[in-house]
This record gives structure tokens, sequence and C-alpha cells, in this order.
């Protein structure tokens, strides 16, 4: 499926890869990971830390899906509020599911370091306003749990938010310091070359898997030029187009719009250069690069098929100009590029990670919804945990068990 369209800022900023591997025989290994983008590359990073023998395989070049095109905010906070998800799976599940994406935007940081992979890993305050002052009851609510739970957060009234960050909103904000941005793009090529080079990790790309079965000892999968590959386990990393070996479909697909300014005048960036969000369900979101360009994402759109996608890109970046504008008048804002993108969403907000009941040797580790960078790190480690079997306390909360209720 085509995931993207437009001109992803990433791919111009880093160059695309010249990597061309297609896998041309048989092959062997313990581990095959399905999926090249930053899912993937994290993936296969904690397989290589814990000396599981891994490969990844991807029908495209590495990371030219979905990773290519994400705005890569990094913060703890999910789609759905904690107030509400405490009430959908319970506040202790809740709980655990947001200090899980707590920690991993610093185990990220941790693993850019490690490996000296530089993805422009910055960490920055988060905004989230109310969208209409109406917002302001969620805002309190939401601002209660996290002070119960001693998450990180702070309530700020609409003239403290025009006082210290200059944007104009309608209602009241919730301000946190422990959000991040990066390049997924860079991380997700940056990790795979590194272990690639360290460990001796094979990427096979340009390879499209058309079947699998599973065995007694292990499973095989066959690529579309007839190449089997034997491996003990399969994860699938692969987002919304692991359709194929799901039994059934458990999320929904999502068009998302984003927009790149020229490069603006440090001195004409908000203070902080905090990420930006929203209450309202399409949201807004707004970061910075390093280069002092505006990166403005939103208007998400059910998904129908890549040509209707693609055909509203135009009418979709004139809104988000002038929502920009609105937010934040003073700022002198010019479009350099657009594109647009697809993306799983679920009804809680959460991915889906470890095997699908009665398949032990199919893992997927899937990170549906905005959060999907820290959710991606939470299903590396977690999957990683259950090959060797240690026990991951947070498995329980991003299982399969949620899917009667929803789904």
């Amino acid at each position: 499926m085509d995931l993207h369209s437009g001109l992803p800022y990433w791919i111009i900023r880093n160059s695309l890869l010249d990597y061309f591997h297609p896998l041309e025989e048989d092959f062997s290994t313990d581990v095959a990971v399905i999926g090249s983008g930053i899912t993937g590359a994290l993936m296969a990073h904690e397989l290589c830390r814990a000396g599981i023998e891994c490969c990844v395989i991807d029908k495209r070049s590495i990371a030219t899906g979905s990773s290519a095109a994400s705005t890569a905010l990094l913060q703890y906070e999910i789609d759905v509020p904690l107030c509400r998800m405490a009430a959908m799976i319970g506040e202790k599940n809740a709980v655990t599911a947001y200090r899980a994406c707590l920690q991993s935007i610093t185990d990220i940081k941790k693993v850019l370091e490690e490996t000296g992979v530089s993805a422009g890993y910055e960490q920055l305050p988060s905004l989230f306003y109310a969208s209409s002052p109406a917002d302001n009851k969620l805002l309190k609510q939401e601002y209660e749990i996290r002070e119960k739970h001693k998450l990180p957060v702070s309530l700020l009234k609409k003239k403290e938010v025009r006082e210290q960050y200059y944007v104009e909103v309608s209602g009241n904000a919730l301000v946190n310091e422990a959000s991040a941005q990066m390049d997924a793009y860079k991380a997700a090529t940056g990790l795979l070359a590194h272990n690639m080079k360290e460990n001796g990790l094979n990427v096979f790309t340009h390879t499209d898997i058309k079947e699998y079965k599973e065995t007694p000892d292990g499973c095989i999968m066959t690529t579309d030029k007839g190449h089997k590959i034997r491996c003990g386990y399969i994860i699938v990393a692969a987002g919304f187009e692991a359709g194929q070996f799901l039994p059934q479909e458990i999320m929904e697909l999502t068009s998302t719009y984003a927009l790149i300014s020229h490069p603006v005048a440090p001195e004409h960036l908000w203070p902080t250069h905090c990420l930006i969000w929203e209450t309202a369900d399409p949201y807004l979101y707004i970061r910075t690069t390093d280069g002092n360009r505006i990166i403005i994402g939103g208007e998400d759109e059910k998904f129908s098929a890549p040509q209707r996608r693609d055909s509203l890109l135009r009418k979709k970046t004139c809104i988000l100009e002038k929502k920009f504008r609105k937010l934040l008048p003073d700022i002198p804002f010019k479009t350099e590029m657009a594109w647009c993108g697809t993306f799983s969403t679920t009804k809680d907000g959460l991915p889906f990670i470890g095997n699908w009941p009665g398949k032990e040797r199919l893992f997927f580790d899937l990170g549906y919804g905005g959060n999907g960078i820290t959710f991606s790190m939470i299903g590396a480690q977690i999957i990683c945990n259950q090959l060797q079997g240690i026990k991951d306390e947070r498995s329980r909360v991003f299982g399969y068990e949620r899917i009667g209720k929803y789904w």
C-alpha cells in the first residue's frame, strides 16, 4: 500500500538511504523481524543487544514506510487522556501505560546515545491546550489524576499560556517538561546500520513475504521470489500492513497531514520551542526542528484510499496554515513542503504487543496511535523479554485480552 505522498521532510533532510539487498536464496535465523521502520529497528536493536540472532525483512527500501512521514513527537501522554482511559481499562492499567510511555522517552535517548546514532533527539516541554473553554473541565480532571499518580504535569490558566508561550489559546493548558522530539527516519536507518556493522545483522530489503506457516519447531516464510526463510519466531513490526498476518482487524486506518515551514529566525519562535497539541479530535500538533523550521500536523481523516487522501493535501495544507496563524499570529510562517501519511489507531489509544492468542511463535509489535515511537520502544523491550522468558508487567496492559471489549 502507498503509505504516504507529497514530500516528507525527513527524506529530503537526510537523503534516501542507498541500500538494496533483496533475499536471493533460502535463509535461516532464530528470529525474523518484518518491517524496517523505527519499530523494526528498535526491535532488532533489543534482540541484538540480548544476543538473539535475528534478521530484518522489508518489501521497501529501509524506513520508507510510515516512519519517513512521521512527525516524531515523543510524549508520555497518549491520544486517549488518562482520566478517560482509566474508565475504559481501569485506573491501574491506564497509569501503567502512561508510566511506560514516560520511561520510554528516556529509554529511546539511551539507545541513541549508546549506539552513537545522531537522530535530532531533543528533550522539550509539551503544551496540551484546551481547544475550547468547555474543555477546561477535561484538563482539570486530567491534571488531578496525573497529580494523584505523580506524573509530571502543571496546569496553566489561559493568560499564563499567552504570557509564557505566546500561544493564543481559548482555554487552559497542561504542561510537562518530560517530552522530546526526534527524526524517526534517521533513527531507524542509523540503528539498523549500527547493528549491521557491530552485530552482523542481516537486513533484506525489497523482499515481500507472501505466506507463512508455523511448524512444530518454528516458522517458514515464503518470499515473492519463492525463497524460504526458516526461523524460530516471527515478529511483525509492519504497522497497519501487518494485516496479512492478523487473524482479524484490530485497528482503524487514519490519514494525517503535515507541512513544514521555511526556516524561521530564532527570535520569532515561541519560548522553549515546546511541543504543542490540543484536546480536539482530531487534534492539531506543532513542533520545531533543529534548523528552526516549524512542522504542523493534523486534519486527520478516516482512510479510504490513497487517491482520496492525496487529493485533499492542498486543502488540508491551507486549513493547517490558517489554524497555526490563529494560534501563533506573530510568527511569519510559509510552507516549504507538505505531505500526508497513513497510520493506525485503536479505540483505547493503546498498541498491541506480544503473541496473538494461540500463535506462540508469532509476535506483533504494533505501535498503533499517535504515540507510535514510544510504543515501539515499549514493544521491543516486552517482546525481547518474552523471548528470554522474562516476565514483563507491561505485557498485560498491551495484550489482546482487550479485543473482546472494543472490537
